[in-house]
């Protein structure tokens, strides 16, 4: 749906998942200004119609709302709230939306720094993938104040579909944690699976093609089940983003005095992976962490069908 209303649009961080965002808003006719680290994905999008600004400090001067898509928490404070940040060519009356998925904690700081200077403020992490961002689906989970909801909402829905605003600063944050624990969980589960499949002389393919027709059908298995098969491990979400994410959610469970052990073993096969060199590779790579510890590797075909395990 694209937005009723044209801001000046000001947007940082033109990544795997930030360029295509940011393109969904140039067509929906919005003025856009940006800013990023690497100077190639800017000049895209200038030659798409955006204009590029110097820094975080200059988008916020041109913008009426700026919106910030960057890796990690540091990264957020950092373009936000240091020097040279956002929040030095902020006016009252903007609104700031950051779409990264950060500390929960890291939300609420920024928010209450921003709210000083007259900025309002949502998180509003995103879940759906490159694809999602290509195609302006994304499921967004937004924290903040209503008023500041209710603002953000036509941008949002240019960039998603499923959009729900879970409660006040920070929260949107908290529904990201909860996503990305059931995303690590799940891929963990669908690498088990493929893995006992083929090990016990069943076709894994055949396995997964079953198995999406019942309860135990996901987008995970379908979509990350054939990244498996095939061994398609470029990335549409990196491993060491993944990490990073369920270290958030294990922090979080932290301070709220629980433990999370099915996640906990999840961050711990993360963990091996990206310490072995794989952090750039498709979250779905977490399958060789299993494969490593059993001494197999899933076989596939051509035409993505696994019909065997290799010794290794």
């Amino acid at each position: 749906m694209a937005a009723t209303v044209r801001e000046r649009i000001g947007f940082i961080g033109l990544g795997i998942m930030g360029a295509p965002m940011a393109s969904n808003l140039l067509r929906a006719g919005h003025a856009l200004t940006v800013a990023n680290r690497s100077r190639p994905a800017v000049d895209r999008l200038v030659a798409a119609g955006a204009e590029a600004a110097a820094g975080p400090r200059e988008v916020a001067e041109r913008s009426d709302t700026v919106i910030t898509m960057l890796p990690d928490s540091p990264d957020v404070e950092s373009v936000v709230l240091g020097s040279g940040g956002v929040i030095e060519g902020a006016r009252a009356g903007q609104l700031l939306i950051d779409m990264s998925t950060v500390a929960p904690a890291t939300a609420r700081r920024v928010a209450a720094a921003m709210a000083e200077r007259g900025v309002a403020t949502v998180d509003a992490p995103v879940s759906g993938g490159q694809s999602g961002a290509e195609q302006g689906t994304l499921s967004i989970m937004v924290g903040g104040e209503e008023s500041a909801f209710t603002r953000a909402l036509p941008i949002l829905q240019v960039l998603g579909k499923n959009i729900v605003h879970i409660g006040g600063p920070g929260t949107g944050q908290v529904a990201k944690a909860a996503n990305q624990m059931i995303v690590a969980d799940t891929i963990a589960a669908v690498a088990e699976a493929l893995l006992l499949a083929a090990r016990s002389g069943a076709d894994p393919a055949r396995v997964r093609q079953a198995l999406l027709g019942g309860f135990a059908g996901s987008r995970i298995l379908e979509v990350h089940g054939e990244r498996m098969l095939r061994r398609s491990f470029q990335p549409g979400f990196r491993l060491r983003l993944q990490l990073k994410d369920v270290r958030i959610a294990m922090d979080a469970a932290r301070q709220a005095g629980m433990r999370l052990p099915v996640t906990e073993r999840a961050f711990e096969l993360l963990g091996e992976v990206v310490a072995g060199g794989a952090g750039d590779l498709d979250h779905s790579a977490l399958l060789t962490a299993f494969e490593a510890r059993e001494g197999i590797r899933l076989s596939g075909s051509a035409e993505g069908r696994a019909t065997t395990t290799e010794e290794v």
